[in-house]
């Protein structure tokens, strides 16, 4: 008998002892190896570049600029260089003559441009200068005579830097003009920065509109060498955004080729 009960009392406790076993295993199975639980914590990196640009409200005006319409033939921020001419037919609709001093009766502008350069040539003379446009609108084929008459002189190589081949100058959209003093003095000539009328439109013409189109040193970006007498009118709000910027209108636009 009492052999019998030590035989069953050791057979209980083999078996409580195989049970306290498989409940030690029971951890290492619910939870992970603490080598494993930094990868399943870590979360995944957005970069600025995967981040969709309708998701960045707050600086969504920062890093998107609103284009203005570029090729419509009756905007005025239209944009005519050597890569985006226009057609031999095109004249605009609203050309007027400029109520202001003119080198010949013929100058015209489109009529918003020309509004705005009388209140420009009004400014001026409340500060003591006097403007004159020497030349506004220009044909398709009055640019075509006066682009061959200076290939005839200079070469076609040195005339396309500072002539327009027909289609391509800014004059046919009626809002460009070539300005100078009432004395002409340096008119289409690089000394016209140095006079008191260019040193006044180089600091003011933006206000009313008109941006110097062609300035130092960018002739490799706009096409054509510093022309301090040409101003080109984009409208009061678009011309001090560009006038701020610092750039050209090729570089402002991202129009390089």
């Amino acid at each position: 008998m009492l052999k019998i009960t030590k035989i069953t009392i050791a057979f209980l406790l083999i078996a409580a002892l195989g049970g306290c076993g498989k409940k030690a295993k029971t951890p290492e199975t619910d939870n992970p190896a603490p080598s494993e639980t930094p990868q399943e914590s870590v979360q995944p990196t957005i970069t600025p570049e995967a981040t969709p640009a309708s998701d960045n409200k707050d600086g969504e005006g920062d890093i998107m600029m609103e284009v203005p319409d570029l090729t419509s033939l009756d905007s005025i921020t239209l944009i005519v260089n050597k890569q985006r001419p226009l057609g031999e037919d095109y004249e605009p609709a609203d050309l007027v003559k400029p109520d202001v001093p003119l080198a010949k009766s013929s100058v015209t502008l489109r009529q918003e441009a020309a509004d705005a350069m009388k209140v420009m040539f009004d400014a001026a003379t409340e500060d003591g200068i006097s403007l004159m446009i020497g030349s506004g609108y220009r044909s398709y084929d009055y640019q075509k005579n006066l682009y061959n008459n200076y290939v005839a002189r200079d070469g076609e190589e040195e005339a396309n830097r500072y002539s327009a081949k027909p289609g391509q100058s800014e004059h046919q959209t009626g809002l460009a003009a070539d300005l100078s003093g009432t004395n002409s003095s340096c008119y289409l000539k690089g000394c016209f920065k140095d006079t008191d009328e260019g040193v006044w439109l180089k600091e003011n013409a933006w206000k009313y509109g008109f941006i110097l189109r062609y300035p130092e040193g960018k002739e490799e970006i706009t096409g054509y060498i510093f022309e301090p007498w040409h101003y080109r009118y984009f409208g009061k709000e678009e011309a001090q955004k560009i006038y701020e910027s610092g750039l050209t209108v090729e570089e402002y636009y991202n129009l390089q080729d």
